[in-house]
């Protein structure tokens, strides 16, 4: 029997395994923590039995998925749990853009934009389970669906600044904003609409779903899955040299890769940091937009233009004074993770990498300017800084939670051109570091063991 050993157990990495596990092979994950995770753990970190989400908080790619979705997670206790409102970016003057399960809701609230966002969108969701192979996965490739690929990437590939000039209403403009902005890059590059028509094209298909419990479900029923499979785990191992066995996948970053591995490391360039805080709020969060009170997830960072503005400074290494902030209320669909009527509340801000100041208080600025009054409703808040989510996990490097930048350069050949997950015969590469990037979807995972297992069979 051949063995694989997958070093790092976080959602790609356990991907890897129960794939590997599923064709026959011996599989051993070894995980650095005590526990295992990577980016999809969960803990109490501000009172006793709230549930906060460490890292990932929201996962519209999960369900999405070419990969998970096939995978009998739910008999492993993975449940998922949709708010009434996936999405709200509240603006201002009290209003927000509201984006919903349904395209035909959203749009008709997005008033004058509503027709627009229909037929910029609605087509992409449509096929969006025949597209996903395709997109999630290296971009120098023959896509099964090319078609449908030149389709997307009539809007993927333009600067999101382009694409959102469509639209007339701040509403509308700031959603899609938003959205976009999860690429951790100036919105005004070549193909940076890309992260944001894929995220808008899943919530009209699938919806931005939670896991029930926190994120740590979803790695805890891959790893049943995984030893159901025969696969094994072990934790608090600490791995500098390549372990002995047939195929060897690296969950890490490609610099940590090529020290274990022993192979030159490749050009690879860092993204952005973020600086987490983390409330426990009494009653929830008092929004001034009525929307806002339901919605799993909210873009804090005004008019399109000002986030932008922001995500611009932070690529500079320069800390705007209202950054861009991702806030979820994942208790709204989840009730489990609350205690009573004291809730968590997950939100982190984009900042330099390696930034060493203290964002707390603007974070906190931020949802205040949209919900006055929230200062009176937090009891108590957590925060991890850039420095600390590198110490969490060494694959966070300078606070970089997204596995590396979003450069158009390093989007088609991250980290090395037309074989990214091959590090040296029998050696690959399975991490975040990999297309498709960032998310909780497994498909680095999956790509990388199909790469081992045509390894295997050509020996």
């Amino acid at each position: 029997m051949s063995t694989a050993v997958v070093v790092g157990s976080g959602p790609n990495g356990l991907a890897a395994a129960v794939l590997l596990a599923q064709q026959g092979i011996s599989v051993t994950v070894l995980e650095a923590a005590d526990t295992i995770g990577g980016g999809t753990r969960t803990a109490e970190l501000t009172a006793p039995g709230l549930l906060h989400d460490v890292c990932s908080a929201v996962h519209p790619f999960g369900i999405a998925s070419p990969y998970l979705s096939q995978l009998p997670l739910a008999e492993h206790g993975l449940t998922w749990r949709w708010p009434a409102v996936d999405l709200a970016h509240p603006l201002d003057d009290g209003t927000a853009g509201v984006m919903l399960h349904s395209l035909d809701d959203t749009a008709a609230g997005l008033g004058a934009d509503g027709d627009r966002w229909r037929r910029t969108f609605g087509p992409l969701a449509e096929v969006l389970d025949d597209l996903a192979p395709d997109v999630l996965g290296p971009l120098v490739r023959l896509p099964k669906h090319p078609l449908l690929m030149a389709r997307f990437g009539l809007r993927a590939g333009l600067p999101a600044t382009l694409l959102w000039k469509r639209f007339r209403t701040e509403q509308a403009k700031a959603l899609f904003a938003g959205s976009a902005a999860h690429a951790f890059t100036p919105l005004n590059r070549p193909a940076t609409a890309g992260v944001g028509v894929m995220l808008v094209a899943a919530a009209h298909r699938h919806g931005w779903p939670v896991a029930e419990g926190g994120s740590q479900a979803i790695t805890r029923a891959l790893a049943s899955l995984l030893t159901s499979l025969g696969g094994r785990l072990e934790t608090g191992v600490q791995v500098d040299r390549l372990p002995d066995a047939d195929v060897v996948l690296l969950n890490t970053g490609p610099l940590a890769a090529a020290r274990i591995s022993g192979t030159e490391a490749p050009r690879f360039r860092y993204g952005p940091g973020v600086f987490k805080v983390d409330l426990a709020v009494r009653g929830g969060i008092p929004w001034r937009a009525p929307a806002c009170r339901e919605a799993g997830t909210l873009h804090l960072g005004g008019t399109a233009a000002e986030v932008a503005a922001n995500e611009a400074l932070v690529t500079r290494g320069v800390m705007p004074e209202r950054p861009f902030v991702l806030l979820a209320q994942q208790y709204l669909a989840d009730p489990t993770r609350s205690v009573g009527d004291l809730h968590p509340v997950w939100a982190y801000a984009h900042v330099p990498a390696g930034w060493t100041g203290d964002a707390t208080e603007a974070v906190i600025a931020q949802v205040e300017r949209f919900a006055p009054g929230v200062r009176d409703v937090i009891e108590a808040t957590s925060v991890m800084s850039p420095a600390d989510y590198a110490a969490y996990n060494a694959n966070n490097v300078g606070g970089d939670i997204a596995g590396g930048g979003n450069q158009l350069r390093q989007l088609v050949s991250r980290p090395r051109p037309l074989r990214p997950y091959d590090i040296r015969p029998g050696v690959f590469l399975c991490s975040a570091s990999t297309p498709p990037g960032a998310g909780v979807h497994g498909m680095g995972g999956f790509h990388a063991a199909q790469r081992a297992l045509s390894y295997l069979r050509s020996r």
